[in-house]
C-alpha cells in the first residue's frame, strides 16, 4: 500500500471515478493520507461525489507518471473520528481553509479491499492487494 500511496502523492493529482446512477463520473483529487494502516482519501460531505460514493462505495483511481500509471478499483469507506479526518487536514494543510475536523462536512474515506494494478507501455502489469 506504501508504494501506491508514494506513488499517487508523486502524480500530485489523481482522478477518482464513481457512478451517479448509471453515469460514470471523474474528477481530479489531491488529497491522499495513510492513518491506521489505511489509505485514506477526503472530500466533502456536501459535494455530489460524497453522495455518489454512499449510495455505491465501489470506486476506481487512476494516476499517471512518465510512462507509469496505476489504476485503484475499491469501496470507498466512510471514516467520521475525528483523529482520521484531523491526519487528512495535518497532511494537507491546505484544506484547513476550507475544512475542520469537527465541521460537519470533512469526510473522510478509506480504501477497501483495494486492487491496484501498476502499468506501463511495454511492461508487465504489478498488481498490489490492500
Amino acid at each position: 500500500m506504501k508504494e501506491v500511496y508514494d506513488f499517487i502523492k508523486k502524480c500530485g493529482t489523481y482522478y477518482l471515478a464513481t457512478t451517479d446512477d448509471d453515469q460514470p463520473r471523474v474528477r481530479p483529487f489531491g488529497t491522499a493520507a495513510i492513518f491506521e494502516d489505511k489509505l485514506y482519501i477526503q472530500t466533502g460531505k456536501v459535494k455530489d461525489v460524497s453522495k455518489q460514493m454512499g449510495k455505491n462505495p465501489k470506486v476506481e483511481i487512476c494516476a499517471f507518471s512518465g510512462d507509469t500509471w496505476v489504476r485503484i478499483a475499491a469501496e470507498a469507506v466512510e471514516d467520521d473520528r475525528t483523529e482520521a479526518k484531523q491526519k487528512m487536514l495535518d497532511d494537507h494543510p491546505q484544506l484547513k481553509s476550507m475544512y475542520s475536523a469537527d465541521d460537519g462536512n470533512c469526510q473522510v474515506l478509506y480504501l477497501k479491499n483495494a486492487t491496484a494494478t501498476f502499468s506501463s507501455f511495454g511492461g508487465e502489469p504489478k498488481v498490489i492487494k490492500f
